[in-house]
This record gives structure tokens, sequence and C-alpha cells, in this order.
């Protein structure tokens, strides 16, 4: 496990501080909250990265590609 030491504004302190309250948090509800707040944020910049680099692509192509990698796959073949 690793700590953290984070600067967050008083505001959104309290905003999260409270919904996790009204939710009934217990001890340890900030840190996951956080974890997957932060998970679901690399996520989502990940599929725009993935997005961006792929709009050089023909998406009829990128869905064929996709199709025949499945197949070989589920065929056991790569």
């Amino acid at each position: 496990m690793t700590r953290w030491n984070l600067s967050i504004p008083e505001e959104t302190d309290r905003a999260v501080r409270t919904f996790l309250a009204r939710n009934g948090g217990k001890k340890g509800d900030l840190s996951r909250f956080v974890e997957e707040a932060v998970r679901h944020r690399v996520l989502e910049l990940t599929v725009h990265q993935v997005k961006e680099r792929n709009t050089r692509y023909d998406q009829g192509e990128l869905l064929e590609l996709i199709d025949e990698e499945v197949e070989a796959a589920r065929a056991g073949r790569s």
C-alpha cells in the first residue's frame, strides 16, 4: 500500500466527506472513493488516447481487424 499526500480544496473535501457521510461512510471510504475516481480517470484518459491514436485509420478496417483477432483468439491462434 502506498500513501499519498494530497492537497485538495476545502470545498472539494467538504463535498466528498458530506457525500460519504450521507451514504453511511465508514473508515477507509475516502481512500476507496479516491482510488475508484483515479482508476476511472486513468481509464477515461487511456480510452481518449487510443481513440485519438486511431483517428487516422478507417473505422471499417479497424473493426475488421478486431473481428479477425477475436476469431483467432477464440480458435486458439494468435
